[in-house]
């Protein structure tokens, strides 16, 4: 009895692993790219894939506030590396689901406003599709601009581990 109980148990607890993992593996990849403005912007890329990785490629602007012109002249910041919590993770692919990526425009971009940067989130499905979105300034979906907020959100909340 008590060894039924435990295989019950046992079949329980991965049927649990299992359906976080299937939750967490529709993604293999989102990545974010900001371009530079005519201001002093953050410019970056950040990649978070499904094992909660994540690489920024940080070019300018990104741990300071503030800036100058001669900023622009300095050397890129370097490319960094963290690991997302699982409840940030949770939260990212929530946010992208809720976006409902697949159903969205290619292109947000507002052509009358031409000092914002220009954003590219693409995201790279477990199958291997991809869904590439051009976003500026100007109006778009409140759920992809939740999605773009906390993406931005957990960028600024990370510990960088600089690689190079």
């Amino acid at each position: 009895m008590k060894y039924l109980f435990s295989l019950v148990v046992f079949l329980g607890l991965m049927s649990c692993k299992t359906s976080q993992n299937s939750q967490t593996s529709q993604y293999s990849a989102i990545e974010y790219q900001v371009g530079p403005c005519f201001g002093f912007c953050p410019t970056y890329k950040i990649t978070i894939d499904a094992d909660r990785n994540a690489i920024l490629e940080a070019e300018h602007f990104n741990f300071s506030k503030g800036g100058s012109k001669d900023d622009m002249s300095k050397p890129r910041e370097g490319t960094f590396k963290a690991s997302l919590s699982t409840e940030d993770y949770k939260r990212l692919v929530d946010a992208t689901d809720a976006a409902n990526i697949k159903t969205l425009n290619d292109s947000y971009i507002d052509k009358r406003i031409m000092d914002a940067s220009k954003i590219n989130l693409r995201v790279t499905f477990a199958d291997g599709t991809k869904r590439d979105i051009a976003m500026s300034a100007g109006e778009k979906p409140k759920k992809l601009t939740d999605l773009t907020t906390l993406i931005t959100e957990i960028k600024e909340n990370q510990k960088w581990e600089k690689v190079n």
